[in-house]
């Protein structure tokens, strides 16, 4: 018998090293854009809300380094630019692509697109950098940190720079970039279709086989993608049994699961269902990629079910979320919460989360950190949308800006972090995996899970990085290589195949225990024997 020993494989990047330096958090990076045109504002402003994809040319300077070729710039987002420009704010925010003329010109470290948002109800400027930083723990999700950008020598401000959701993320993140990309946001001021069904938002209704019907809603970002997106959403629809095989359910899950924990209400979960993307890969899987943070932490109060949330509300905002009124079954939410295993692998993410960022500290000393960092910065800020004094404050307690209450930070957390340790569905105990091996016989492998206090035992293993995890039961009744039965020693065998990728899910009538913990981020990877 050969005996492998275990190997935490770790689903990261596959970027060069220098590719995340851009994105350092500790370096505010220096951006400078010279248009030739003095009226530039007036040019960008015209062609946003004519929603043109037109872009005005620039001379581009990042940390001293002059671009040889001029970039394309446009202004982006909705309520971050339309409420700002509508009250006369300088401090827009905008979208430079570094290749609009050269199609190879890029960052130095591969980037292609500087994506500066103007944080918009965000008083503590830190939103989008902590929610992303704990994001990327468990699902594919940008990088983010600081930049000071000036136009034609004047400084505008400080802002956070996001990486983009493109073709450079998704050979990182996937591998490939040749699948269909789709952006799920909703655009304020198109028209809906003419006889089609009302629609949600980006909720993935199935709205029929128009693809007209879906263009308010989604955008889609790659060459094709139309037929791909309705083949989606009948699934949702009509056919649940085959959702596994069509969205990548756990990251779904992580991705639900995040959005709850931070009340991230201006996403799936709430009132808009948006800011996220879609990618089909070359195995026809859709991956989910979070997007858009800067009213991560109870910056959005809407839920979708009336008048918005109090702040009571928003740190008792339930683990399985009130369902819209207007459409009670939003399909991506729904399928995957109805299904008992993958309900307790959302809940195990939930405490995941809250432990590993929350209930040890982390959260509340990274706040202070970044606090300090930026804060000489955002004083010098000249065109800051808010006071100095409601940066300092929105660390610990609620402030008023633009008619809105933004929740403080640690206000929020400090508070929902009890109430989700004490929540019967989160406290409820769950299964202990104590250990998890696995062994080669021949051509057959054997994966052994130490488990107590559980019913069922599953291992989700998968033979290529690009295939679907495929789902095992364990048994501990002496006939699965789990050595003596009710021994809490569980087995189940596979076909050998060097490169198996597994982790392994636990679960009793209430609750569920992983191993590796951020499955399916992370999980045990099969190697090759070695040569005696």
């Amino acid at each position: 018998m050969k005996y492998l020993f275990l190997c935490l494989f770790l689903f990261v990047s596959i970027s060069i090293s220098s590719g995340q330096d851009f994105y350092d958090w500790d370096k505010v990076r220096e951006i400078r854009l010279d248009f030739d045109k003095p009226n530039w504002a007036d040019i960008l402003g015209r062609m946003k809300n004519q929603e043109s994809e037109q872009r005005l040319s620039a001379k581009l300077t990042i940390d001293g380094k002059q671009y040889e070729s001029e970039v394309g710039v446009r202004f982006k987002g909705n309520s971050s630019y339309k409420n700002t420009s509508k009250g006369g704010a300088k401090k827009l925010p905008f979208n430079i692509k570094i290749d609009y003329k050269q199609k190879n010109q890029k960052h130095e470290d591969g980037y292609e697109t500087i994506k500066l948002s103007n944080g918009f109800r965000d008083p503590s400027f830190v939103r989008e950098i902590l929610s992303y930083e704990i994001a990327r723990k468990y699902m594919p999700a940008s990088q983010s940190n600081f930049a000071k950008l000036y136009i034609n020598g004047e400084y505008v401000g400080l802002y956070s720079n996001t990486e983009s959701v493109d073709d450079e993320f998704l050979k990182n993140h996937f591998g490939e970039k040749k699948g269909v990309l789709i952006k799920c946001d909703p655009e304020w001021t198109a028209k809906e279709a003419k006889n089609c069904p009302e629609g949600d938002k980006s909720s993935l209704m199935y709205l029929g086989e128009n693809p007209q019907c879906y263009f308010p809603d989604y955008e889609i970002k790659s060459d094709t993608g139309w037929q791909s997106l309705i083949w989606l959403t009948k699934i949702l629809k009509d056919a649940p049994e085959k959702i596994a095989g069509a969205i990548n359910v756990d990251q779904t899950l992580w991705m639900h699961a995040f959005n709850n924990v931070l009340v991230n209400l201006d996403s799936y979960t709430g009132r808009l269902s948006h800011n996220y993307y879609l990618y089909r890969d070359s195995a026809g899987c859709f991956q989910p990629i979070v997007w858009d943070m800067n009213l991560s932490f109870g910056g959005f109060r809407f839920d979708g079910n009336g008048t918005p949330l109090t702040n009571e509300e928003m740190i008792t905002f339930n683990p399985l979320p009130p369902f819209k009124k207007k459409n009670p079954k939003p399909p991506l939410l729904v399928n995957l919460l109805n299904n008992s295993l993958w309900r307790k692998i959302y809940l195990a993410h939930m405490r995941t989360i809250v432990e590993e960022n929350f209930s040890n500290g982390e959260f509340k000393n990274r706040c202070a950190e970044l606090e300090k960092f930026i804060e000489n910065e955002v004083k010098n800020d000249p065109n800051k949308l808010y006071g100095f004094d409601d940066f300092k404050k929105n660390f610990n307690e609620t402030v008023k800006v633009e008619g809105a209450e933004i929740i403080g930070l640690n206000e929020l957390m400090d508070a929902r972090v009890e109430y989700l340790k004490n929540h019967p569905l989160l406290a409820a105990e769950s299964p202990r995996i104590d250990s998890v091996n696995h062994y080669q016989f021949g051509n057959t492998l054997a994966i052994q899970a130490t488990v107590s206090g559980a019913e069922k035992v599953w291992a989700y293993y998968r033979y290529n990085p690009k295939d679907v995890f495929q789902l095992i039961e364990l048994k501990d009744d002496s006939r699965h290589n789990d050595q003596l039965a009710s021994d809490n020693v569980w087995g189940a065998t596979l076909n050998f195949l060097p490169g198996t990728q597994y982790y392994v899910v636990a679960e009793n009538e209430k609750a569920a225990s992983l191993l590796p913990e951020r499955a399916s981020y992370e999980f045990f990877k099969v190697e090759a024997p070695k040569e005696q």
